[in-house]
């Protein structure tokens, strides 16, 4: 017999050692019972799961290699003319940075395959690029685009919703980490992707604050070391259930790399830099270069960017510091009518394609008339929204026949000078249009509807030609379609007729145009004769 103080028996007592799924499932529902639902242990925000490896011959199982890079700046370009109309200038120096940029990353790569020594002493500045333009002129479309082209993972946010640390806000290093989840935790392409900030110009600092400017100078600070070369941890040091999970992680032997190196990530940062055109005006008057009062309301153009130096970012409200980090430069100009215009006639990602295709979708043809998208250019400009203003405008103006056209008869919608001219009537002579229901529309519906009863009661209507007729002209005085007409006619049909086939055993019954004119009257007829027939044990009429 085992002594009781026997190790080995004591060992055989013992609960068996969890698995790590096992921990890791008891962490999680903890967690879910002391901090509520929205807690997940496994796929915390700002944790992205990490992959292990990251040697050159994993990569080429694990995704795209981001410095198999063989672009130069005109291809680029000339990708970019497909979706964004206009902003050569803009589309040259974004073109030839994204080449500098990814050029170097590859160059030096290659070197520390070769001469490593060599290669942690080369340095090279990175082309950070600062993008300076109104409100929907394609500032985000050539960066998305760009991105997408090259393969690399992407990551746009809006300035103003970061904080400095220890505030409330958004961390900055949030953005590398998401980048990261972009990259399906592959920290190796992360390190090579593209994070793109708007509306920037609100991080400029008014210079007359008093106290700390949490969401200004201090994101601006924070920013620096991210746009330069720092090491960002992969896990959000200020998260509990994050460095929980990593450090489960490195006891498991799943941990993958720590941290994320920026100095290859691509920043890209644009804004309005509204009155940023009044300094440099300003400043070039009083030397007397010749631009006057007579131009303060010109928006910012390429003529006048030639002139913008790093000092009129300083006096907008930017530490010198931070513009420094920017050294790539360029302006996206405001677009006219003319540019909008061919934006819908020409681009890839025209809206006129969107509209198409939602109306294709309800079987409507929709046709814009030349003429016709001149004043939707036109009124769009009056939105000073840019692009945008397309939109806007194009929503005003077809709402209502998105609305009411679906499901009638009209098949094909014309955008042409009198129907921006005169909606209200053209929509009323779409209505008509739309209540002229064909005799195969009918048919097709009707023939729905009689196959719906019959699943739903167990008894089968059969309509003659005349009675789908008839359908159609009530549904068409009516306005309402035909599967509300013949919800409406036999709405109390099955009550009736499972009377009759308790009563006979009968099961068809054929509906007539008599039938659509009084339906009531024809339920009523058929039930009487469905009892007399029963006493006197006679077959029902069949032809009801």
């Amino acid at each position: 017999m085992l002594n009781s103080h026997d190790p080995m028996s004591e060992k055989e007592n013992d609960p068996p050692v969890p698995t790590p799924d096992e921990i890791s499932q008891k962490l999680s529902d903890f967690l879910k019972e002391n901090f509520g639902g929205a807690v997940d242990f496994t796929a915390m925000p700002g944790a992205p799961e990490v992959k292990e490896s990251h040697t050159e011959e994993d990569q080429q199982e694990e995704g795209p290699d981001a410095l198999d890079f063989n672009y130069r700046p005109r291809d680029i370009k000339d990708y970019l003319d497909r979706f964004v109309i206009r902003q050569d200038e803009a589309k040259k120096a974004l073109s030839i940075a994204v080449c500098d940029h990814y050029n170097h990353a590859k160059y030096l790569r290659r070197l520390r395959e070769e001469d490593p020594d060599h290669a942690a002493s080369v340095e090279f500045a990175k082309q950070n690029v600062i993008v300076v333009g109104p409100t929907g002129v394609g500032k985000t479309y050539l960066v998305k685009h760009i991105a997408d082209l090259i393969g690399v993972p992407f990551v746009k946010a809006d300035a103003t919703k970061f904080s400095e640390t220890g505030y409330v806000g958004g961390d900055v290093d949030d953005l590398v980490r998401e980048l990261v989840q972009r990259a399906e935790g592959d920290v190796n392409l992360a390190e090579h992707g593209i994070i793109y900030i708007d509306e920037i110009d609100k991080l400029a600092s008014q210079g007359n604050s008093m106290g700390r400017d949490v969401s200004g100078r201090g994101v601006q600070t924070a920013l620096l070391k991210l746009m330069e070369e720092t090491e960002v941890p992969v896990r959000n040091p200020m998260d509990i259930q994050s460095q929980m999970q990593a450090a489960f992680d490195l006891k498991s032997g799943k941990a993958g790399p720590r941290t994320v190196n920026t100095r290859h990530i691509l920043f890209i940062v644009s804004g309005a830099f509204s009155g940023l055109e009044k300094i440099v005006r300003k400043r070039l008057s009083a030397n007397s270069i010749g631009f006057g009062a007579k131009t303060a309301d010109i928006p910012m153009d390429n003529e006048l960017f030639r002139h913008v130096g790093t000092q009129d970012f300083i006096d907008y409200g930017f530490e010198a510091e931070f513009i420094g980090r920017l050294p790539i430069r360029v302006v996206c100009e405001h677009l006219e009518a003319g540019d909008l215009l061919e934006i819908m006639l020409n681009s890839e990602g025209s809206l006129l394609r969107q509209y198409e295709q939602e109306f294709a979708e309800y079987g409507i043809k929709a046709n814009f008339d030349k003429e016709a998208l001149k004043i939707i250019a036109d009124r769009a400009v009056e939105e000073k929204t840019g692009a945008r203003g397309l939109l806007t405008v194009c929503e005003r103006v077809l709402r209502d026949f998105k609305f009411e056209l679906p499901g009638t008869a009209v098949r094909e919608l014309n955008v042409d000078v009198e129907f921006l001219e005169n909606p209200t009537a053209i929509l009323e002579h779409y209505r008509k249009l739309g209540s002229q229901i064909t005799a195969e529309q009918a048919g097709e519906e009707v023939a729905l509807f009689a196959a719906e009863f019959e699943r739903q009661h167990g008894v089968a209507l059969v309509f003659d030609a005349a009675a789908v007729a008839a359908i159609g002209e009530k549904s068409s005085e009516k306005r309402t379609s035909i599967l509300q007409t013949c919800t409406l006619l036999f709405k109390d049909f099955q009550f009736g007729l499972k009377l009759i086939q308790k009563n006979t055993g009968r099961r068809e019954f054929n509906i007539t145009a008599q039938t659509i004119e009084d339906p009531d009257a024809f339920l009523s007829d058929i039930v009487v004769r469905s009892y007399r027939d029963a006493e006197v044990g006679e077959p029902d009429d069949q032809s009801g």
